[in-house]
Parts: structure tokens; C-alpha cells; sequence
């Protein structure tokens, strides 16, 4: 029976008759050890009545082998894997090392992950229980919390326990405290004086392990109250104590067997034995309740009791335990074998060993090899430990950065490369380590200082690797478009032009040795360059000349990603979400899912910028969702503002002014000027729309006139007009103008001729822009031109005239559904005299499906199989079938075959 956690039982029968129910839920319980995490882990198992149930343990001495608890937690259920897509299936076996065939991606896994759970809840339901989630290894903590963050209907519950610190972000979670009185004071004997029942209560703190295990370590003295029963130590340790008290008591083989079993990672009854821990050693460890054997497996009653073992023993026994295991696992020639002996000899490893130190490099291969990315950075780093030359150990703590970095883990990655050796000459560490810290800065910093770090490392690189120097400077100049800094990326293109293999034609010689679309990379540096640095009409030139040559053919997914970025502030919208759209494929099918959150960056802002708004919010929303597991904060509030802009379009005024507040916030103290502009941008076309025009000048005129800002300053000459201060709109309008006329673009062309309307209240102008919006591609922008001409004749009492141009703006922002917009339009409409239809919805017949709703059935009018869809969308087949079956009646059909006429609908055909 438990006592005081009626709550949290409550929590878990919730979560449980949701699953029985087909829903699915997660639920982290986070405390310090003892608080009765594991206690309520195996009331969830009590009640899982009818549930398949899997259990996992996480075991700090484990925590080095890539995929060890998914394997362990995941080993009953493992003759399913054939039912996953193929692709997960491959992922999902050669993380477990079942094949010879590396993931693609640890999130491919996760993925993988997923489906598993999801094929072994079955028709019914399953419980899956972490307990000690803190010592899991980070690959298979990876795979767990991705799944459990996409659980909706599969009819899954996932309950991790672990410490108070371990990171779970995204998923629900309940903190436990220590028990009241009443429920502290039931778990005590009740043969207690009464004085010692109160102390105990208060020195434990309400801990519940410390209740139980405490009473049975007093002396005599102690229970009847004449001496102090406890010490002034933290609650862990004086249970510790406690458990140290009980192994010191044991004969010496009983120790020594419980020490063999502490310092072993796999619990094998097996290897223990082979090992020297005597089968009676084993059984006396039971009978006194300091272990659990079931089976071949050995299990310690609580993490605390391993720690005792271990650390009260003498350090020549627990390197000799170490070598002991070792010896066992020499003749295994399974990979996990293989790895833990490595690591053992580690262990037993007491100053440098260079034989031991290669073992682990061979270890830190396999869990490259099998996606383990985090188990492969702790390899390298221990090795480093354990060798003498400095260069070798500078090289492996290279190597250990840059895997950890592969993981996510950007501190730790920054942690390493900083203590290898600068100054080494060596292109290739230097190359590692410089993009270990740069992409440190870029996600978690400030991407100004990405590139500078850069800049300071290519010197270092350029004279043995030119290609490697070049990319490395364009990452300089993108970090320096990012951050807003003209000097930064003028210095990374003076290093580029300084390249011995471009020297003298970076800018108009036909590209070298280096190949087409590297100097492709090269000229949308320089000309982004220009742009930042004010030359609007060299830099517009410039990146319009390489986005019209065939240079582009041949560029991967970072050089595509580069691109796409590069066509916004071209003025080609409609080219850029076509390369985005690429590279979210390509980013699908390989599992590269770090450039598919940009990639999804790119494709809704494009979309957005279309007038294409479902779309947008849809795929933003799910760029957000991935790059929130990613925990890249950049991405985020990148994305965050992105979205911004696009409810500024959809009329949400609250959401728009929320999301864009927060993200300006956000980008304005991590230097993220890109993102605050279009950020600052949301709110003022918000405002614009609404008709604030102060306030939309107010914001439009705070963006940096460089770079993304010119952009902006379309809306910045409206709203100058509009707030009666002309004068404030001649400098944007210049800006505009000369942007416009260098990237050569209908759209663009025919809004500068609306700019020059609005200054000169010269109707030739709004005339000869509505004609240059015909086929453009751009509705939102045309409509906005029309609303202004029309507004413009109603002032110069034209109101039939105005009536043409009003009616057509509404219709088009009423398809769009820009509300705010079509509001103006038609204010104005009445203003002339004309009774506009009333209010109606947008013509997109997915406005009514949620995001995620909206890119299930986009892709399944394609002709996917919920399979596909759940592969492409990071969901399991069975929640892609939740969502057809909830889209299905909002869209009022009942088929599959009627969604591509929804669809083409929805995209306007």
C-alpha cells in the first residue's frame, strides 16, 4: 500500500484508462532517490490490468553503450520489428546492434521507436515503465523521449522516473516531495518510542525509503531513544550509510560478489559467475534483500545499495572487479560484449594505456556506426584520458566534441573542444573543432560569435584544405547574415577572395578546380554580403545572377538550405519554397532532421510569403515542434517569428502579437537580427491591417535598413504616408526602388510602382502596378494594390472607379483569408456608397483542420499510405489514422479518394 501519493496514483489510473481508451499519454516523475518513484512505477504495473507492459532500468555503468537500455527495455517485444516501415526497421536493428546496418539518423530510431510501441500496444494498449531514466544511455534516451512526445492515439503510456535534473522537456511531469506526517509516521514500526518516531520524521524529511530502511540501522540505544538516531548528513547519504552498514556486516564473499555485480553493467548471472562472484555470495545478498535474481538476471532492490557496494570497497578490489569482468568477456563476441569489456579495461585503467585507449576509439567506430552518438563522445573522451601523446589526445577530444555535438549536447561539445590543443597543426581537427564551437554559438549563443570563430580559425585551415576553407568562410557569412553584421561577413569574403584557389575569380572568372556549385555558394556569399553592408543594388544583382545560372546543380542539402535562404532577399519566393521543398524530401528520406527543422524554416516563410497561409502555419508548425526537440533555440525563435508573420496575415491579432513579442524578445537578446526583423515586420503589417498606421511605422521603422530589412520597406513607405509624414517614407522608398529594380520581379516591380503611388499620389503609377501584378504569382500583394488604388479613387471621389478595384481586393483577401484586410476593404466599400457581402470563410477548405490535420491530408490526397505519412510526419501509422478519421467529417467526406479534390481546391486549382 502506498501512503500520501494519492495524487500521483490518480495521475496514473487517468493515464491508464486513457490508453484502454486508444490515447495515449507520458508522465515524468522527478524527485531524489528514495522519494518513491519506483514505488509508484510498480503501482502503474499493479494496475495495468488487461496492458502489455515493458519494463527498463537505467544502470550508470551502462550509460556509455549506445542503445544498451532501448535493447533491454525493448527485448520482448523485438520479434515485431519486422512490422516497421523498412527504413525504421533497418534504423531500429542496427542501433540495436541485430545487423550490420547503421541508422541513418538517432532520430530515424526514435521514429522507429514509436512504431514499435505503438505494434506492441496492438489493438489493446501498453505500459511502458523507466525506471532510473537518468542512467540511460543518451541514444536510447533520445529514441524514448522523441517517441513519447508524438504518443496520440496508440494507445501507449510511457511513466519515466528519474532524478530530479534528468531533461525531459516537452513532456507532462509531477515533482515528488517528501510524505506528510500522517503518511510519513505509517511507514515507520510502530514499536517506536515516540520521541524517535518524531525525529526520524523530521530527519528524514518525509523521504520514504529513509522511513523504512533507517529504523532497521539503529542500535538498541537509538531505539529506545537515548542517543541521537540519526546524523546531520543529507537524507541520501544517511540511507547510503545505512545500506554501507548493511554490505560491511556480510562475510567477505558475499561482499566480493556484490561488488563484481555493482561494478558489471548487464545483470548476466553468467558473467558474474565467470567473474568470481560466488553463486552463495549471490543467494546471501538475496536472502538479505540487497539484490533480486530473477531468472539469469541480477537486479540491485535500489540504485543506492549498487553505490554502497561499490564505494565501500577498497579501490585495489574494484580495479581488480573490473578486470575480473573484463577477463569474463573475452571470448563473447557479441558488439555490447565487445564494448563493455573495452570499457571495463578502462575502468581498471589507473594512467595512460594506449592499448585501452585504441579499444575505446574501436568502440567509439561501433557506436558511430550504430548512431549512438553520445556513447561515442564519452569513448573518445576516455581515451583521450588514457593517452600520453598529446597530439593523439587532442585528436580524440576532436573527435569526442564533434560526436557530441552530432548528439545535441552543445555544451558538452564546447567543453571538449576546448581542451584540445589550439594550436595543432592539423586542417582536419582544426575544421572539426571550429564547426563544434560555431554551431554551439549559432543554436545556443549568438550567431555573430559563430562567425567570428570562424574567421579566427580558417587562417589555420586555408593554406593545406582550400575547399574546407571556403565553406567554412560561407558559414561565416551566414552566421554574419543571421546576426545582421556587415563586417563580419566583409571579412569572411576579403578571406575568400584571398583563397589561392579563388584568388582573382571570386567575382567574374569562371569557376576552378573547386567545382560549379561551390562558387555558386561563393557568390550568394558575396552578394548577401553586399546587401548587409548597404549595396542593394550589387547585392540583389549579385544573388539574382547566380540564382538564374545552372550552377546550383550538383548542391547538397547544407548547400541547398544555404540557397533557399538566399532567393528571400532576391524576391524569389516561389524558387525558394521549391529548393525548401527539395530539401525537406531529401531531409525525410535520409533522416537528417537537424537541417530539416531550416528546411521547414525556409518552405512556410516562402509559402507564406505566396499567400499560401495554411500551408505556412502547417509546416512552421511543424519546423517549431522539431526544432523544440532539438532544443535549437535559434531555430525556434526563428520559427516562432515566422508564424508570427503569418497570423499577422490570418488576422489572429493575439496570436500574431504573442508569438511576435516573444520572438523579438528572443532574437533581440541573442543578436538574432534576422529573426527580429521579421518579427518587428509581423506586427506592423498587424497594425497596418488594423489601420494603426503610427504604430506599424513604430515597428517597421526600428528594422536595420541592410540586409532582410529591405524587404520591409514596402510597408514602411505605406505606413509613413498613411501616418501623414511623407517625409519619413523617401528613404525606404529609395531602398525599395533600387532592391526592386535589381532582382527584376514582377511582384516586386509592381509594388514599387504602389510605393511610388502612395508618395506621389500619382495615379499612373497605381494603374501601371495593377497591370504588372497580372500573373505574378503573388495574391496578397495584388490585392494589397488594388485596396490602395481604390482607396485612393474613393478620396478622389471616383467611387465607381474605386468600386472595381475594392471589390476585387476583397474577393482575393477573402480567398486568402486575410480578415483584417478584408475588413478595410470592405470599410471602403461602404464608404463608396456599395453594400459588400457579408463576411465570409477563406476559400481554403483545410482552414478548418488543425497543422497537423492540414499535412496528413496533404499527403495522403498524394496517394501515401498512412505508413509513408507517419515516416515523412514523425508519427505512427496508427495516429495518422486518428487524424484522417477526425479530418474525414470537418472536411464532410468519406473517403480518401474524395481528399485530392479537397486539396486542389485548397491550393487554388
Amino acid at each position: 500500500m502506498l501512503h500520501g501519493r494519492a495524487e500521483e496514483q490518480a495521475e496514473i489510473d487517468r493515464l491508464l484508462d486513457g490508453a484502454r481508451d486508444g490515447r495515449s499519454g507520458a508522465l515524468v516523475l522527478r524527485g531524489p532517490a528514495g522519494i518513491g518513484k519506483s514505488a509508484l512505477l510498480a503501482y502503474a504495473a499493479e494496475q495495468a490490468a488487461g496492458m502489455r507492459v515493458v519494463r527498463g532500468v537505467g544502470i550508470e555503468s551502462e550509460a556509455a553503450l549506445p542503445f544498451a537500455a532501448l535493447h533491454l527495455l525493448l527485448r520482448t517485444g523485438l520479434d515485431r520489428i519486422h512490422a516497421l516501415p523498412d527504413a525504421q526497421a533497418t534504423a531500429l536493428s542496427g542501433a540495436l546492434g541485430l545487423r550490420d546496418a547503421p541508422p541513418d539518423s538517432r532520430f530515424l530510431v526514435g521514429l522507429a521507436t514509436l512504431s514499435l510501441l505503438s505494434e506492441l500496444a496492438g489493438d489493446g494498449a501498453l505500459l511502458c515503465l523507466v525506471d532510473d531514466a537518468q542512467w540511460f544511455d543518451q541514444a536510447s534516451m533520445d529514441a524514448l523521449v522523441f517517441a513519447a512526445r508524438r504518443l496520440d492515439a496508440d494507445g501507449v503510456v510511457m511513466v519515466f522516473a528519474a532524478r530530479p535534473d534528468f531533461p525531459a522537456t516537452g513532456l507532462p511531469e509531477r515533482r515528488l516531495d517528501g510524505l506528510d506526517d500522517t503518511s510519513a509516521a505509517a511507514l515507520l514500526p510502530a514499536d517506536l518510542p515516540p520521541q524517535v518516531r518524531e525525529r526520524l520524521i523530521r530527519e528524514s524529511d518525509g523521504n520514504p525509503l529513509a522511513l523504512i530502511e533507517l529504523p532497521a540501522a539503529l542500535s538498541p540505544e537509538q531505539r529506545a531513544g537515548r542517543l541521537s538516531p540519526v546524523g546531520a548528513m543529507p537524507v541520501a547519504d544517511r540511507v547510503q550509510e545505512a545500506f554501507h552498514a548493511q554490505v560491511a556486516a556480510l562475510p567477505e564473499p558475499t561482499r566480493t560478489a556484490l561488488l563484481i555485480a555493482a561494478a558489471d553493467g548487464s545483470g548476466e548471472l553468467a558473467t558474474l559467475v565467470a567473474a568470481g562472484a560466488s553463486l552463495a555470495g549471490l543467494e546471501a545478498a538475496e536472502r538479505s534483500r540487497l539484490i533480486e535474481i530473477r531468472g539469469s538476471t541480477v537486479g540491485f532492490r535500489h540504485p543506492l545499495i549498487r553505490a554502497a557496494a561499490y564505494q565501500s570497497a577498497p579501490v585495489t578490489a574494484r580495479l581488480a572487479a573490473h578486470r575480473a569482468l573484463a577477463d569474463a568477456l573475452t571470448s563473447a563476441t557479441s558488439v555490447d560484449a565487445t564494448d563493455r569489456r573495452a570499457w571495463h579495461l578502462a575502468a581498471a585503467a589507473f594512467g595512460p594505456d594506449e592499448d585501452v585507449a585504441r579499444r575505446l576509439e574501436e568502440a567509439a567506430g561501433r557506436a558511430r556506426d550504430r548512431g549512438g552518438h553520445a556513447a561515442m563522445a564519452a569513448a573518445y573522451e576516455r581515451a583521450a584520458e588514457l593517452t600520453a601523446d598529446p597530439v593523439r589526445r587532442s585528436a580524440r577530444l576532436a573527435a569526442a566534441a564533434l560526436a557530441a555535438s552530432d548528439a545535441g549536447l552543445m555544451g558538452r561539445a564546447a567543453g571538449l573542444a576546448d581542451r584540445a590543443t589550439p594550436d595543432l597543426d592539423d586542417p582536419a581537427m582544426t575544421v572539426a573543432l571550429t564547426q563544434v564551437r560555431a554551431h554551439r554559438e549559432v543554436e545556443s549563443g549568438t550567431p555573430l560569435a559563430a562567425g567570428r570563430i570562424i574567421l579566427d580559425a580558417v587562417p589555420r585551415v586555408a593554406a593545406h584544405a582550400t575547399e574546407q576553407a571556403t565553406w567554412l568562410l560561407v558559414e561565416a557569412v551566414r552566421c554574419a547574415w543571421f546576426a545582421g553584421d556587415a563586417p563580419v561577413a566583409e571579412q569572411a569574403v576579403a578571406s575568400l577572395q584571398e583563397l589561392p584557389a579563388l584568388s582573382s575569380r571570386v567575382s567574374t572568372a569562371p569557376p576552378g578546380h573547386l567545382g560549379t556549385s561551390t562558387h555558386a555558394l561563393v557568390g550568394q556569399a558575396v552578394g548577401l554580403t553586399r546587401l548587409l553592408s548597404g549595396d542593394i543594388a550589387g547585392g540583389a544583382d549579385r544573388v539574382r545572377r547566380v540564382l538564374d545560372s545552372p550552377a546550383l546543380v550538383g548542391l547538397g542539402v547544407p548547400g541547398l538550405t544555404f540557397t533557399a535562404g538566399a532567393c528571400l532577399p532576391a524576391g524569389r519566393a516561389a524558387l525558394c519554397e521549391e529548393i525548401a521543398a527539395r530539401v525537406v524530401a531529401d531531409c525525410r528520406a535520409s533522416g537528417m532532421i537537424g537541417w530539416l527543422a531550416f528546411a521547414l524554416q525556409d518552405q512556410g516563410f516562402a509559402q507564406g510569403l505566396l499567400g499560401r497561409y495554411g500551408e505556412a502555419t502547417a509546416t512552421l508548425d511543424a519546423g517549431l515542434r522539431l526544432a523544440t526537440d532539438l532544443g535549437h533555440q535559434h531555430r525556434v525563435t526563428h520559427l516562432t517569428c515566422c508564424l508570427a508573420w503569418v497570423l499577422a496575415h490570418q488576422g489572429d491579432v493575439a496570436g500574431c502579437r504573442d508569438r511576435a513579442e516573444e520572438g523579438v524578445r528572443q532574437a533581440d537578446g541573442r543578436g538574432l537580427v534576422v529573426a527580429a526583423t521579421i518579427g518587428r515586420w509581423a506586427l506592423g503589417r498587424l497594425e497596418l491591417s488594423l489601420g494603426n498606421a503610427d504604430a506599424a511605422l513604430e515597428q517597421l521603422a526600428a528594422v536595420p535598413p541592410g540586409g532582410f530589412g529591405v524587404l520591409c520597406a514596402a510597408d514602411e513607405v505605406e505606413a509613413a504616408v498613411r501616418s501623414g509624414r511623407s517625409d519619413r517614407a523617401r528613404q525606404p522608398l529609395e531602398r525599395y526602388l533600387t532592391w526592386a529594380r535589381h532582382v527584376r520581379q514582377p511582384a516586386s516591380d509592381a509594388v514599387a510602382l504602389r510605393c511610388r503611388a502612395l508618395v506621389d499620389q500619382d495615379e499612373t503609377h497605381f494603374v501601371d502596378a495593377v497591370r504588372r501584378h497580372e500573373g505574378d504569382g503573388n495574391p496578397y500583394e495584388r490585392a494589397r494594390t488594388r485596396l490602395a488604388y481604390g482607396e485612393w479613387l474613393r478620396r478622389a471621389r471616383r467611387r465607381a472607379d474605386a468600386r472595381a478595384q475594392l471589390r476585387g481586393a476583397l474577393e482575393t483577401f477573402d480567398r486568402l483569408g486575410a480578415e483584417l484586410w478584408a475588413a478595410r476593404a470592405r470599410a471602403e466599400l461602404r464608404a463608396t456608397g456599395d453594400v459588400p457581402a457579408a463576411p465570409r470563410k477563406a476559400g481554403d477548405p483545410l482552414s478548418v483542420l488543425t497543422p497537423q490535420e492540414r499535412e496528413v491530408v496533404r499527403l495522403a490526397a498524394g496517394g501515401a499510405s498512412n505508413r509513408d505519412i507517419a515516416a515523412q510526419l514523425f508519427l505512427s501509422p496508427r495516429t495518422v489514422g486518428y487524424h484522417l478519421y477526425k479530418a474525414f467529417p470537418k472536411l464532410g467526406i468519406t473517403s480518401r479518394s474524395q481528399l485530392a479534390t479537397i486539396t486542389r481546391a485548397a491550393s487554388g486549382e
